[in-house]
């Protein structure tokens, strides 16, 4: 039977491929990722040079992405509202970066449409694991946002911010 057939060749690929990136990189990571390249889905999707997304991100409507960004595994990229990220920055691994919500929609029984509003991250900014970005928000450049943090209102340039909500605790020193 072919899909027996398909099955055997896909596990030989599986066996092999992650042998390989266990000896190389020491990880085990996803199917997904054994067969794809990072930095030509990045490409594929119009992101700046340099930039590798993993196989797990999920992108959806107007995402544009600067030069030299990583974005991690499990990450969601919501730009049904507008999403723009600068260069240089690196989304940690299940980060939610919105720029619409259901809110209104669901308490209204869906008589109120879903609200959209831009949302942006600026350059050289690093956001931590799990954090949630809802819709409407700016981070400024040079930002660190620590990492589960729910970052509901925006954020300044040269900000150090974690917390649940989200708040500014210092500037980031610039590294020399």
């Amino acid at each position: 039977m072919i899909t027996d057939f398909i099955h055997a060749v896909l596990r030989r690929f599986w066996r092999a491929r992650s042998e390989q990136i266990a000896k190389k990189w020491s990880r085990s990571v996803p199917f997904g990722d054994l067969i794809s390249d990072r930095w030509e889905r990045a490409e594929q999707l119009g992101f700046g040079e340099g930039t590798s997304v993993y196989d797990s991100v999920l992108v959806l409507g107007d995402v544009k992405v600067g030069r030299n960004c990583w974005i991690g595994p499990g990450v969601i990229l919501d730009g049904s509202g507008g999403l723009v990220i600068g260069d240089n920055c690196s989304i940690a691994a299940g980060a939610q970066i919105y720029s619409h919500d259901t809110v209104q929609w669901a308490v209204t029984g869906g008589k109120a449409q879903a609200e959209r509003q831009a949302t942006s991250i600026g350059n050289n900014c690093y956001i931590g694991p799990n954090c949630v970005i809802a819709k409407g928000v700016s981070i400024g450049s040079g930002c660190i946002i620590g990492a589960a943090s729910v970052v509901l209102k925006s954020v300044p340039d040269n900000s150090k911010a974690f917390g649940v909500p989200c708040r500014v605790f210092g500037n980031v020193e610039e590294i020399k």
